[in-house]
Parts: C-alpha cells; structure tokens; sequence
C-alpha cells in the first residue's frame, strides 16, 4: 500500500476534467471521491465540486491537504498506474486562530475496513499535522458508524456531542410557524432585518466579521479551541471558498434600529448546482447585547420562509445543534426540527 498526496483542483474548468464519471474519472482525488460517498452517513451529501474544494481549503480558510491510500501499482505524475484507492483523508490547518490543531477527515472503503487501512492512514495523518506542528487532531463521527469504536480504540476522547436534526419543508406546519413568528417578533420591537442571497456586499462585511465572532459563544464541550478572530477579510476568503464549492448563501442579519449595530444573523447554505433535494442551515447567533428578545427565533423563521420561497426543489434543512446549547435546540424544536442522528467530536493529543 502507498501513500499518495491527492494534488487541489486548480479552477472550475479543471473540475470538470477531473469529474468522476467523466474520463479522467481515475485520478486519485476521483479515488476518494468514490470512498467519501462510499462512506457518507445518510443525509446531504457532497457535491463532486464542493468535495474537491474541500482539499483546497477548508470552510473557514483553513489550508488543507488530502492523501490516498492505494494498493500496489507504479507511480507515475499524479497517478498510481494498476492501483486502487482504498481509502485516505483530508487534515485542514487553521491558519489564522487554533494553530495548534488540525481537522482531521478519514475514510477506508467499506469493504476494505478491519485489514490496518484505517490505523495506517491515521498514523500518516497524525505524521504529517506533527511536521507542521499541531498538537491536537479533531475528527468527527456519528455515534453509530464505525468510526467510533476505531477512535476509542486508537485513544480518541469525545470532546463534544452533536444531534443533527432535519426540518421537513413539504409537511412543516407553515401556518403555526407564521403565528409563531408574529409572537416572537412582539419580544423584538426595535429590531429590522436585512437579507441577501450569495455573497455579503462590500459595506456589510465589518458587520458580518462582528457577527461571525458571536459564534464564539457557542458551547465547545471539551474540545481544545481557542476563539476564532473574523475580519472582513476573511469572511470574504470564505464566501469565495463557497463560491468554489458550488454552494449558494441566504443571509439573514438584525440591526438595531436605534443604534445601527448588527444584532444577529443566520444562514442557509444549498448546492447551487446539485441540491438534491437538501440544504443546510448554517451559523445563527444573536449577539451578547441583544439576547433575551427572541431573535434568534425570529431570524431563523424569517430565512427560512425566504429560503422557500427561493429554492422550492429543496425539501429538507438539515442543522447541527451542541447538545450543551438547550437554548438553540428548543428554537430548532419549536421550528419543528426532527432529530436525525447523534455525532460525537473526538479529539486527540499528539
């Protein structure tokens, strides 16, 4: 078995020669493409575009590289002539906050697995974040796949605990979000709201990088991280990221009307290009000064009424909720979110 760096796309007309099912459908990163879908859990999946981005950045600009694991064969360029990937994985380097970490992605081919694919891979990975000097890997893995028993047996912790939870459009109760909507709003006198779709314009970015940083509050559990610091550039890397990914942002945002600061925001992210009949509900936070008025409700019933409105091939909105944030899981509850499943983020000392 050797151990193959998987080289980034370089732009979207080489996304297209590098598709899959297209004829350079054999490349290492098509490889891996192949085992991630192989592997994915239920729910939305990755787009082949937003995948290959995902090995040139991560989602919050973090510098990214991807390996794959494969069997046999002689190596020439970017290819391994009569070889089969088997399995490889994705680290993420933050670059601009949490230096200390990275963001670990693995995957074996389901009919590979329990042959030493795994461990060998993992310790490649944990290899390659010590040369660049990282002392904590953080994955991720549902509590009922396989990667939980594989991460308590090579000395993972559970750091922290994740329900994912599913709003399904076509049956949700419109007319009772409405009403409760029309009551939430009564608790935000004061407040406007502001909404655009793709990336956030030039005079809005200080305000998005202020409410980006509201995410800091979110309950982190056990896990190592320290506070991500927002700018406005760096909210603009991430919308390019996105854009690259082939994903489409509605951003919803709360100003006060008093004294013009940004109070909150929330967003909904879908495949542009290739939905397939999910989207995902992003970031929501309510800055510490606003609280207690229930905006949060507010911006999430307004964007997503919206984002229907937009997007009516899309038929369910899937959401991460910390199972230490009781706050954000009774409004994704009062909203009528379902839950999906349960994952575990695990953590790791190097």
């Amino acid at each position: 078995m050797q151990m193959k760096r998987v080289a980034p796309i370089g732009n979207d007309a080489e996304q297209g020669e590098d598709d899959p099912d297209g004829p350079a459908g054999h490349s290492p990163l098509a490889g891996l493409y192949e085992i991630a879908r192989a592997c994915d859990h239920p729910g939305p999946a990755m787009s082949w575009r937003h995948f290959a981005a995902s090995v040139r950045s991560g989602p919050g600009g973090e510098r990214a590289e991807a390996w794959a694991a494969c069997d046999g064969g002689q190596t020439s360029g970017d290819h391994i002539a009569g070889s089969q990937v088997v399995g490889g994985y994705i680290l993420h380097f933050p670059q601009d906050d949490n230096t200390h970490l990275a963001l670990l992605r693995l995957m074996t081919h389901p009919g590979r697995r329990r042959e030493g694919i795994g461990v060998a891979l993992l310790d490649h990975a944990v290899g390659r974040a010590r040369a660049e000097g990282r002392r904590v890997l953080i994955a991720e893995a549902p509590t009922d796949g396989p990667g939980t028993p594989f991460a308590k047996d090579r000395g993972f912790s559970p750091a922290s605990t994740e329900t994912r939870l599913v709003l399904d459009l076509r049956t949700a109760g419109w007319s009772g979000l409405e009403l409760l909507r029309a009551r939430a709003v009564r608790h935000a006198t004061g407040y406007s709201l502001e909404r655009w779709a793709g990336p956030t314009p030039d005079d809005l970015l200080g305000d998005m990088a202020r409410l980006a940083e509201g995410m800091n509050d979110e309950p982190l559990g056990d896990l190592a991280m320290e506070d991500q610091r927002w700018t406005a550039d760096r909210v603009r890397a991430r919308e390019e990221m996105l854009a690259q990914a082939g994903q489409r942002t509605y951003t919803m945002i709360a100003r006060h009307t008093t004294s013009g600061e940004p109070a909150g925001f929330t967003q909904v992210v879908v495949d542009a290009e290739r939905p397939e009949g999910w989207a995902r509900q992003g970031a929501t936070t309510v800055l510490a000064p606003h609280r207690g008025r229930r905006l949060g409700l507010v911006l999430k019933l307004a964007n997503i009424t919206w984002f229907r409105a937009c997007e009516p091939s899309v038929e369910r909105v899937i959401t991460w909720n910390s199972v230490a944030n009781p706050h954000m899981l009774s409004i994704n509850e009062a909203m009528g979110f379902e839950v999906f499943d349960t994952w575990h983020q695990w953590q790791l000392d190097i």
